[in-house]
């Protein structure tokens, strides 16, 4: 049996390369984004439909469900890919930006579960990998609404990964590090109240700090991360025996080896602290 997969944000960056991973290996792809239109290359691939889902619209997600049932039968894994970073000091981000974000990244990524998951237990099982990155492990100045939705996601995904595993379904993290393209430096919101010269000052000192850092990191590691490596742990996730946290990349990889080694909560907080502040 040909297993099907359903995939977030596919437009550009790890959706994208996600796609074609799973398309290459011989799966079902249900391709979705916004704007399905404008896509040119997953519309190549015989073994994908591209088609429209919202992950703030239900109608689009339903619509998006249905239309993949209908071609290829069923949906064996989610993959919750779809959305954004933002920079700002708390101060600084609008209300309308905090809920925009909240809406995308933590309650768009309920609302594709909730539609797939009665289906998954009709079929006696199936996964669900959210991908959020290396935010939802660690706290980052700058980033705090961004780091807020990251957090509620992974916390989410524990919780669900066990309440559904008695259920036969299996929910599991993806988190990357900074990439090529990831959410630290592409589809990022700008949409800040930056009339305060002060805190427009610290914003750019922490980013310049932060930005060094992964940097020196990168230079530090012997391999350089390549976002296919993302994709590559999405497939191990729908098709092997993962644990729930998946940290991709050196950096991400560096921050859970602390996070596992530190005493507390709080000493880990503060053995990152120099590599996040000024």
């Amino acid at each position: 049996m040909t297993h099907t997969v359903l995939i977030t944000g596919c437009s550009s960056g790890f959706g994208k390369l996600t796609a074609k991973t799973f398309s290459q290996k011989g799966w079902n792809v249900i391709a979705t984004m916004r704007s399905p239109e404008k896509e040119i290359e997953l519309t190549e691939l015989s073994n994908v439909l591209v088609t429209k889902l919202d992950v703030t619209d239900p109608a689009s997600i339903a619509a998006a469900i249905q239309q993949g049932v209908a071609q290829f039968g069923r949906i064996d894994v989610l993959v919750n890919n779809a959305g954004y970073g933002g920079h700002a000091i708390f101060e600084q981000a609008t209300d309308a930006s905090i809920r925009d974000m909240f809406e995308t990244n933590v309650f768009g990524t309920m609302n594709t579960m909730r539609a797939v998951l009665p289906m998954m237990r009709a079929q006696g099982g199936g996964t669900i990998i959210n991908v959020t990155s290396m935010a939802a492990l660690i706290p980052v100045p700058g980033n705090s609404i961004y780091t807020a939705t990251k957090h509620a996601t992974g916390g989410l995904t524990e919780a669900m990964a066990l309440e559904y595993e008695p259920l036969g379904i299996r929910i599991r993290l993806v988190e990357p590090g900074a990439f090529p393209t990831t959410r630290f430096t592409a589809n990022v919101d700008t949409t800040v109240t930056d009339n305060d010269e002060v805190l427009k000052a610290y914003d750019h000192r922490l980013r310049q700090h932060f930005a060094k850092q992964v940097e020196q990191v990168a230079a530090a590691s012997d391999r350089v991360n390549d976002p296919q490596d993302v994709a590559e742990t999405i497939y191990e996730c729908a098709t092997q025996d993962t644990p729930i946290h998946n940290p991709v990349g050196s950096d991400a990889a560096m921050l859970a080896e602390m996070i596992a080694a530190a005493e507390s909560r709080q000493a880990f907080i503060e053995q990152v602290t120099p590599l996040l502040m000024p």
